[in-house]
């Protein structure tokens, strides 16, 4: 077993168990809603309430989070199927199959068949974006932070599960100078809502954490949303970005909707 299969293993390992934190982080907001709608389910009648948009991003932010999961899983048995023997043999076999070995290899098979068919329709998506644009997370130098900025997808590689993304616009202060690649893993990059396909456009309450490009760059920050009440589809959000300040106040700027995306507290 080489030290790059293991590590590729234990980087996997690491972000289901980051993806599965944030579920349960999620699951504990979904909760909360449920019970202020249960107690006082005539709020939602008020003016101004958002609770069921709020509850609305909450569970679109589970289903991606369940997506991931499946998608990370499956990727972690295609690892230990490369690595571990086809069975183990024998008496050791019987013991762990139990009583009735034909249920639980039928079981097992449709589990395994399920989850290879969420896997390759994850591969299929990754690979339907060639030539579109995407947030990356990308670490620029070893000492600094991950930042995210607009990329171009040259190539997905379904074999290794990376992302092949080109940097249009590298930043002035960029040493290189001119356009960069790199080689990114599937939890590193964001898909961004295509203009003609508004069928997942996810709607942000007043006051919910995203991230957006920052009008007039491809960099990426946090923000809050001042105004989320859009009135058509097409509508830009209205957001006040974190360390924005001028004249000791957060200006209000717009960015239109296939920009911005849900944040959660792991996301950066």
């Amino acid at each position: 077993m080489s030290s790059t299969e293991v590590s590729g293993i234990l980087e996997n390992s690491k972000e289901l168990d980051r993806i599965r934190k944030e579920q349960e982080e999620v699951l504990v907001e979904i909760n909360k809603m449920h019970k202020k709608l249960q107690a006082t389910p005539e709020v939602v009648e008020k003016p101004g309430d958002n609770s069921l948009s709020r509850l609305k991003v909450l569970y679109t932010h589970a289903k991606d989070l369940s997506e991931s999961e499946v998608t990370i899983s499956g990727m972690l048995l295609t690892q230990l199927d490369a690595l571990l023997p086809s069975g183990p043999p024998g008496q050791l076999r019987r013991r762990m199959e139990g009583n009735d070995p034909k249920r639980k290899r039928m079981k097992t098979d449709s589990d395994i068949s399920r989850i290879s068919n969420n896997v390759r329709s994850q591969l299929e998506a990754c690979a339907n974006l060639k030539g579109e644009q995407v947030a990356a997370r990308v670490r620029l130098d070893e000492a600094d932070k991950d930042e995210w900025f607009v990329v171009k997808v040259l190539h997905f590689d379904k074999e290794t599960r990376e992302f092949e993304v080109l940097d249009e616009e590298p930043g002035d202060d960029d040493e290189g100078g001119g356009q960069r690649k790199y080689k990114l893993p599937m939890s590193r990059i964001i898909p961004f809502p295509k203009r003609n396909d508004l069928s997942n456009v996810q709607d942000f309450p007043t006051g919910s954490q995203v991230l957006a490009v920052y009008p007039g760059t491809t960099a990426l920050y946090k923000a809050t949303v001042v105004n989320g009440h859009r009135k058509r589809k097409t509508d830009d959000y209205l957001l006040e970005f974190d360390d924005d300040e001028e004249n000791g106040s957060l200006p209000k700027r717009t960015v239109h909707f296939q920009k911005v995306k849900w944040i959660s507290p792991h996301l950066c």
